[in-house]
């Protein structure tokens, strides 16, 4: 790995340090080198690449907003030996706590970023001499991402949709369900899932979504804090609804209520939240399930009983 990094980053010296970590998907280290501390994600998988393209663009268009704190992208490489590795900047990072409430304001700034754009748009609309600073980061009109990003090592389907409803029955749930159905063939959750698809448009009656950059896999397991304030990583970026945001991160904790708090004191609540919260859930049990294994079936199945009653 050492030779990689001289030989790819034009790094003189590299050294690994005692920094190293890994998931149930990547393993990590971090190295030492003349152009600062690195750490790198690998994984010996043949689609690792995919995956971790799909990381840094998140990475990367996170950042560009300057809104809350990620580790900076820098490469994605071919491992020796086979997959792929991604390197990025080295960040000391502590478990969440004094910060948690400027990472909801943070996050309530990342999911009004576009919007903002937007408005900011339709001001200068017609205005003479507009400034060009507009180029540098368009207003996003639709619902997607660039490229595939992967919420654990499964792909998800970006491709661009104008309407949310549609975009998340048949990009979001649909993929899980065919796996779902190749997998164990359960005739339950397919049943339930067509009668709860005839349901979803009904959950967003009245409400208008505008399309919002979202980190994609905000569990505990992500965020952290170091001196300057908070921090989120592996993120499976696209542009979604704000909202879809919150429902990871309410199924396994870490989240105190000082990060919600502040998150709502900026984007309140709109009517029907829980039970569009359900409904985002549903994708993360779906996807526990196609990770993991049946464990998750009950979750998943309760969710769309619940929301087709």
């Amino acid at each position: 790995m050492e030779e990689l990094l001289r030989r790819e980053l034009g790094c003189r010296s590299v050294k690994a340090t005692g920094h190293s970590g890994g998931g149930c998907i990547n393993q990590g280290q971090s190295y030492d080198t003349d152009q600062g501390r690195l750490f790198v994600k690998a994984n010996s998988k043949t689609e690792a690449r995919r995956m971790f393209e799909g990381e840094m663009a998140s990475l990367a268009a996170i950042l560009k907003t300057g809104t809350v704190k990620v580790p900076r992208p820098i490469k994605v490489l071919d491992a020796p030996g086979g997959g792929s590795v991604l390197v990025m900047e080295h960040l000391d990072m502590r478990y969440l706590s004094s910060h948690a409430a400027k990472l909801g304001e943070q996050l309530a700034d990342l999911h009004l970023h576009n919007q903002k754009l937007g408005q900011t748009l339709q001001k200068e609309t017609g205005t003479v001499g507009r400034g060009a600073g507009q180029a540098d980061q368009p207003f996003v009109d639709q619902f997607g991402f660039d490229v595939v990003t992967c919420c654990g090592y499964l792909p998800q389907v970006n491709d661009w949709q104008k309407d949310w409803v549609e975009f998340y029955a048949q990009q979001r749930i649909q993929p899980q369900i065919d796996m779902v159905e190749r997998g164990s063939g359960d005739r339950e959750a397919l049943q339930l899932w067509s009668a709860l698809q005839l349901k979803i448009p009904s959950l967003f009656r009245d409400l208008e979504v505008v399309p919002a950059l979202l980190h994609g896999d905000l569990w505990g397991g992500n965020v952290a804090e170091d001196a300057s304030g908070p921090i989120i990583f592996d993120p499976a970026s696209f542009y979604g609804h704000s909202e879809y945001e919150l429902a990871i991160a309410g199924m396994f904790g870490g989240f105190s209520s000082s990060f919600y708090s502040a998150y709502h004191s900026r984007i309140p609540k709109a009517p029907g939240f829980e039970k569009r919260l359900q409904l985002y859930q549903l994708f993360h049990y779906l996807n526990h399930w196609n990770h993991f294994g049946s464990g998750y079936r009950g979750s998943s199945l309760n969710i769309m009983r619940n929301l087709v009653k």
